[in-house]
């Protein structure tokens, strides 16, 4: 036996030869010899193993030149593939939230093309605030004596706290310790802003006479928190924006809330829920608000900080604000998404996010009558394919509780087998432009909201 295997090991052919053949040296011009060199080493060392492991040589030793070049095609493929988004949820956090208007994509280019005012005044010549256009577009927008903008909401929320009340006491409702994805939660923010929470009236209620009993000489700050990822209803009372602003004014406390969402427009508008907008609780005095750039503002990552001049001037100052500041890319994103809300007649076609959930159901319907036919004659041998209204979700923690009405493709597996439908699921996840459904009720269901181009998605599944 040990002498066949090492018959086994003196077949394997040598680096130097390997990379004299023709099919290998044609790979080194395009993938270069260092990555070349690197994964044939591995596929030797596999093969090693599999000779010690099995007495036998790999099933791909016959052609090590193919074997290489699918090695080198996956190396390749990026760890951030396009998707279908078919999952019924629009803002879905896992496949990177809101998608980019075309003017956003292109000022995103621009800044990576060619060098850009980041932090350069062209009036004086000398150093600018990278911060500043932004500002003062925000300010127009929601009537802001001022804004920040920094890498996302948590941050924002981290720099609000540390800046203004790090060593003292943040008062906030029970009913608002929201947890936000990846079990990040508002207690925990404020320790490492080196804040003390400071708990007060119950899960279900509070009142302004719990905050006003809270403050003390310690009291840094009053804090509301917007509950955008669930919602208490029933036997229920909170603090309103105005009533906390008012309090902080005669109490002499800061304020601030944190809309983690934040839409800037009137999302009744448009036919959709209400959502509470900073520039109402700017209006009623709240001292700082923050929100998110990617959510239902429609923008990329950030987080925006808007209101009075004096704690964005203490913010901007604060040494975290440079670890947590955005970079060009996402201010030239961002500044860009801003400007479509200059011109709100459009938005439902300019910004990606509001034409999304502004479909009517209707268009979705016939979308999937049309992709029926199709469906069925493909999928027949082993699904019941269908199309049946169904409702969508906003995501990424905007608006909980309100669906908005859709319409998707259903697929039955003949069979009665769960294991059918994950195979089938399994298969779309693979395809070369993977496929997002979801099993729902005993049925892999295809969502159409977020689907404007019906043959783009038969041409992947017919991959």
């Amino acid at each position: 036996m040990t002498q066949d295997i090492n018959t086994l090991f003196r077949q394997l052919p040598s680096i130097d030869s390997l990379l004299r053949e023709p099919k290998i040296t044609s790979l080194i011009a395009a993938h270069g010899q260092t990555q070349v060199v690197d994964i044939l080493r591995e596929m030797q060392e596999q093969a090693r193993f599999n000779i010690r492991e099995h007495q036998a040589l790999p099933d791909w030793s016959d052609d090590w030149g193919t074997s290489l070049h699918r090695r080198l095609d996956r190396n390749q493929t990026s760890a951030l593939k396009p998707v279908f988004n078919l999952s019924g949820t629009v803002l879905h956090t896992n496949l990177g939230r809101a998608l980019l208007a075309e003017t956003a994509i292109d000022a995103v280019t621009q800044a990576m093309r060619s060098p850009v005012t980041l932090e350069y005044s062209l009036d004086g010549a000398h150093r600018g605030h990278r911060d500043r256009a932004l500002a003062d577009l925000l300010c127009t927008l929601t009537g802001a004596e001022d804004a920040c903008i920094v890498n996302n909401n948590a941050a924002a929320v981290l720099l609000v706290l540390a800046t203004v009340a790090s060593g003292k006491e943040v008062v906030v409702s029970r009913g608002e310790l929201v947890e936000i994805g990846g079990a990040f939660r508002i207690p925990d923010v404020m320790v490492q802003a080196g804040c003390r929470l400071v708990e007060v009236g119950t899960t279900n209620r509070t009142h302004l006479q719990d905050y006003r009993q809270a403050i003390n000489a310690n009291t840094g700050m009053l804090m509301k928190v917007h509950t955008s990822n669930y919602r208490i209803a029933g036997f229920t009372a909170e603090v309103s924006g105005e009533a906390l602003a008012e309090l902080g004014r005669v109490s002499q406390i800061p304020t601030a809330i944190d809309l983690g969402s934040g839409s800037i427009i009137d999302m009744t508008r448009y036919g959709l829920p209400a959502e509470p907008m900073p520039q109402d609780y700017l209006n009623h005095g709240i001292d700082l608000v923050t929100f998110s750039g990617d959510k239902l503002l429609g923008g990329p990552q950030a987080g925006i900080i808007v209101g009075k001049k004096r704690w964005i001037t203490a913010i901007q100052h604060h040494p975290l604000k440079r670890a947590l500041r955005a970079d060009k890319m996402t201010l030239a994103a961002l500044e860009a998404t801003l400007r479509l809300y200059q011109h709100p007649e459009q938005l439902c076609q300019t910004l990606p996010i509001l034409r999304l959930l502004t479909r009517p159901q209707g268009e979705i319907r016939d979308m999937a009558q049309q992709l029926l036919p199709r469906a069925q004659a493909y999928y027949s041998e082993k699904f019941i394919v269908c199309d049946e209204p169904c409702y969508s979700q906003i995501g990424s923690g905007s608006l909980p509780v309100d669906r908005l009405p859709s319409w998707a493709l259903t697929f039955t597996a003949i069979d009665g087998r769960g294991s059918t439908l994950e195979k089938l699921a399994h298969q779309w996840r693979h395809l070369k432009k993977p496929v997002i459904g979801r099993l729902y009720d005993g049925r892999l269901w295809l969502d159409l909201r977020c689907l404007e181009d019906g043959n783009e998605l038969w041409r992947a599944l017919l991959l």
